[in-house]
């Protein structure tokens, strides 16, 4: 299944803690995972995060000040988030394409107002606000499960096909016949979907694979896996695995 890497924590961040938890059983063809970013102690100063695009839907919580929380993914380029000196967000992670809500509300930047919207996330937030991580899942299931039954958190068959089958991608002609579907028909269920076209999402899930497989199975050669790459993340591959916990 599809894993994404984590966003990018400078390794001379010491005090920045993040965990990741799988999801239960029965939703993991939903949630890719749980997430929990904090810090230990104060930062001497403020801490920015590199945040790579990945076509996951986040919800979002601040533990901290629990009425902010939201719903965010980003496009095809990272976003460096300024979270100061004292931090705490607990979120879940959707696979692309399983997130039905209303797509006027997913941010693609800092989040940091408070949430105004219709779903649950202010309550949530408070909920799990005092509980440790273990227990924060648990409440997490709960609003997943909330999703699923409004009809908000949908299986994908066509995502599922192609993120199932990502190694034997390299073109948007093998995406459509990994999704059994035409060009077009990919085209239009991709953007309804996901908000993507075909080839931005295998832009971004090709960089994605890149921190794990040789660039050579990916690309047709160094410069324009360097070129991609530099495009997205906004440093060379090598300057990145310089910066980055990868």
């Amino acid at each position: 299944m599809y894993d994404p890497i984590q966003d990018g924590i400078e390794k001379t961040a010491r005090a920045v803690r993040y965990t990741e938890a799988k999801p239960p059983a029965h939703f993991s063809g939903l949630v890719h995972c749980y997430w929990e970013l904090k810090t230990e102690s104060p930062l001497a100063d403020d801490f920015c995060l590199h945040a790579m695009p990945d076509a996951c839907v986040n919800i979002l919580f601040n533990q901290i000040d629990t009425d902010i929380a939201g719903v965010t993914a980003l496009r095809t380029r990272h976003e460096v988030l300024n979270l100061g000196r004292s931090f705490h967000y607990v979120g879940i992670q959707l696979l692309p394409g399983v997130w039905r809500g209303n797509p006027q509300e997913i941010a693609d930047q800092f989040v940091g107002t408070s949430y105004l919207g219709e779903l649950p996330l202010v309550a949530t937030s408070r909920e799990i606000a005092p509980c440790d991580f273990s227990a924060k899942q648990q409440v997490m299931s709960a609003l997943v499960q909330w999703f699923i039954d409004a009809g908000m958190a949908v299986s994908n068959p066509v995502t599922e096909r192609i993120l199932a089958k990502l190694d034997s991608i390299r073109t948007v002609a093998d995406m459509a016949t990994v999704a059994c579907l035409s060009p077009r028909q990919l085209q239009r269920t991709l953007k309804t979907t996901t908000g993507f076209s075909p080839h931005d999402l295998l832009k971004v899930l090709r960089i994605q694979q890149s921190f794990k497989r040789h660039y050579l199975d990916l690309y047709a050669d160094q410069s324009h896996y360097i070129h991609s790459f530099r495009r997205i993340t906004g440093y060379t591959p090598a300057k990145y695995a310089g910066k980055f916990d990868v």
